[in-house]
């Protein structure tokens, strides 16, 4: 028999030493006080981890990016920008883009004249006068130099500029300046105070020249953009639309011009005189020209028409022959008619209702020549009914000078169809 102090040998491995029951109530202690104790470390790192967290934040500081790594939770989200409307472009600005297309070909137009003004009043040049006060006068005219500034606009690459007659009109020098800053001494081709159109000749080439469009088509209510340098100052872009087309000389107040004006409620004040009016789409359909005085948003336009064809025969003879009759006229109305019919001192009577009254028939003029007479009321031109002055004055603008018109008149009451061979206007 072994000795139970003795231990197992080898050839006893398939016998298991018994174990008491402390040695099982030990290892299940240091089980529970192992869980325990992990449970406690677990709770007290997310703890420490937590108000470290909120501490940085609080305290401004930036973890590490270790740190960050440790702190990020495997089940967060992931938020990356989208490159697709990270960027939302602006709406389409047409004005901006019809000023950037034709902003270069527009220039500011300086002139001077050279004005001859007496230093006195004639009155103060009396001899008698001098002679009572002890002074001689100046007998000589003292010369001033007069500034002045417009706009104009480029017709052609090769330098040809439109512009308004009454800007150059009587200018010694003129000096037209483009939008880039350079300079050119300017030439007048031609001007016609008319219509109020001149063209300017610079040396240069390859300049930015504008689009025209036909303006026969122009609608009221069309957007409008004038560019050109009023008040001096350059460069200036006002909008508005074509509130109006057709207006007379006559109702704009220059009834020494023959134009049928386009009306638009863009701004257009001293300066503006010569600067393209233009569509939506960037093309000239006027040039700015006239303003009434004490109006408040009226502007006005000679229709680019009007403005090519004057231009070209400027370009081609320095001059326009405008043809006209001699006559002064009045559109015939029921009160017109019966107020002149009440005159007692009225020469002739009118008998009917619509058509054109001549009032006055210049001496030696073409509607002399040709047996017009005051009170003859214009009902028909060349078969055409004509029932306003400015009929009568597009008609005859339609054909050359030495034209005949054939025009069919009321007189006292009678019909009477006479020829007139037109002349040219001003000689």
């Amino acid at each position: 028999m072994r000795n139970p102090s003795q231990g197992y040998g080898s050839d006893d491995h398939k016998r298991t030493p018994p174990e008491s029951p402390g040695r099982k109530i030990s290892l299940l202690s240091y089980l529970v006080v192992f869980l325990l104790g992990g449970g406690v470390v677990w709770g007290a790192t997310e703890a420490f981890s937590s108000r470290s967290l909120t501490d940085d934040v609080n305290s401004g500081s930036r973890p590490t990016s270790g740190q960050r790594a440790d702190r990020q939770s495997p089940q967060a989200p992931v938020m990356t920008p989208d490159t697709d409307n990270s960027a939302i472009p602006p709406p389409g600005n047409f004005v901006a883009e019809v000023v950037s297309t034709v902003g270069s070909a527009v220039v500011r137009i300086d002139a001077e004249r050279t004005v001859t003004a007496r230093s006195l009043p004639p009155q103060f040049d009396n001899p008698m006068f001098r002679q009572f006060f002890g002074f001689q006068t100046p007998n000589a005219p003292q010369e001033r130099i007069e500034q002045g500034a417009g706009s104009g606009f480029i017709l052609s690459s090769d330098g040809k500029i439109v512009t308004n007659a009454h800007v150059i009109d009587g200018a010694d020098s003129v000096t037209v300046t483009l939008r880039d800053g350079r300079s050119f001494e300017g030439r007048v081709l031609g001007s016609d105070p008319v219509t109020d159109v001149a063209v300017v000749q610079i040396e240069a080439e390859d300049l930015p020249a504008v689009t025209l469009r036909d303006s026969e088509g122009l609608q009221p209510g069309e957007w409008a953009i004038a560019i050109g340098n009023p008040l001096g100052l350059d460069n200036t872009v006002t909008t508005g639309i074509i509130s109006a087309i057709g207006r007379s000389s006559s109702e704009v107040g220059v009834a020494d011009k023959r134009v049928d004006f386009i009306q638009t409620d863009a701004a257009i004040n001293p300066g503006n005189s010569g600067g393209p009016l233009l569509d939506q789409e960037g093309r000239v359909v006027g040039m700015n020209t006239a303003i009434i005085q004490n109006a408040q948003g009226l502007g006005f336009a000679i229709p680019i028409n009007t403005v090519a064809r004057i231009a070209e025969e400027l370009i081609e003879d320095g001059q326009v022959e405008h043809p006209f009759l001699g006559i002064q006229m009045v559109t015939l109305s029921p009160q017109v008619k019966e107020n002149l019919n009440r005159n007692p001192n009225q020469s002739f009577r009118i008998e009917v209702d619509e058509g054109v009254l001549i009032v006055q028939v210049m001496p030696g003029s073409p509607a002399d020549q040709g047996g017009l007479r005051s009170g003859d009321v214009i009902r028909r031109i060349d078969g055409e009914s004509v029932t306003s002055a400015e009929a009568v004055q597009e008609a005859v603008s339609r054909v050359g000078v030495g034209d005949r018109l054939t025009l069919e008149v009321s007189r006292n009451g009678t019909t009477e169809t006479l020829t007139v061979q037109t002349g040219v206007l001003g000689q």
